[in-house]
């Protein structure tokens, strides 16, 4: 029997050209369109050759081939199911994933949200010129501060800089420079033009996001443990 089901298969496949050809000109094969019999062809074809090379491949092994059937049903209903909820999914995941990834901007729009850090801060993964740079809120701090190194990944031309600025640090009282930063982003809120310091080189131990981009922004707030940034529409 095996052996005969391929030449079933593609005299039933033989069969049905010739409907499909004898029926063209009358447009209908039975109460069916000879496109929807024609579709409805293919689906069976395609499942008998599904069906066959399943019996092939599974040979002498019915348990194996219902396991691996139930496997797939199973895989095809999760991604279903997953597909369906999609929207509330990734709503859960926006509110999982910045707990486990410190500094995540989870945006919504115009409306970045970040969670509060294990240390207490607001821990900012900001984009400065392209380049990923670790921020700390600093709202104390008049201007965003730049640590040497992060300048220098940022790509700004730290051999020109004039260090004339006094800033307070953890460290103590320490000199910056003056720069204007192309472009820095938080999430979905990108702002260009920004001024902003740099400080020397051991200065300053990470980068703070200050009031010089805060002010950009059409309003922020902190609300229990989250940092809200809305940019203007």
């Amino acid at each position: 029997m095996r052996r005969r089901l391929p030449w079933l298969l593609l005299a039933g496949l033989l069969l049905v050209i010739a409907v499909l050809i004898l029926r063209h000109d009358a447009g209908t094969v039975g109460p069916l369109s000879t496109g929807e019999f024609g579709a409805l062809a293919y689906r069976v074809a395609l499942l008998a050759f599904l069906a066959g090379a399943a019996i092939t491949l599974f040979r002498g092994r019915v348990r194996a081939a219902i396991t691996a059937g139930l496997l797939w049903i199973a895989i095809a209903l999760v991604l279903l199911v997953a597909y369906t909820y999609r929207y509330p999914l990734h709503d859960i995941a926006n509110r999982v994933l910045p707990e486990l990834i410190p500094g995540r901007a989870v945006s919504a729009g115009r409306t970045v949200e970040i969670a509060r850090a294990s240390t207490g801060d607001f821990a900012i993964a900001a984009q400065v010129n392209g380049t990923k740079v670790a921020m700390i809120l600093d709202t104390g701090a008049s201007s965003v501060v730049l640590t040497n190194s992060d300048a220098k990944a940022a790509g700004l031309p730290l051999e020109v800089l004039e260090y004339t600025v006094s800033i307070d640090t953890a460290n103590g009282r320490t000199r910056a420079a003056p720069v204007t930063l192309d472009r820095i982003g938080v999430g979905n809120l990108v702002e260009r033009s920004v001024e902003a310091l740099v400080a020397k080189p051991g200065a300053l131990k990470t980068s703070l996001l200050g009031m010089s981009f805060l002010n950009r922004l059409q309003s922020w707030e902190v609300s229990g443990d989250r940092l809200l940034l809305r940019g203007y529409p």
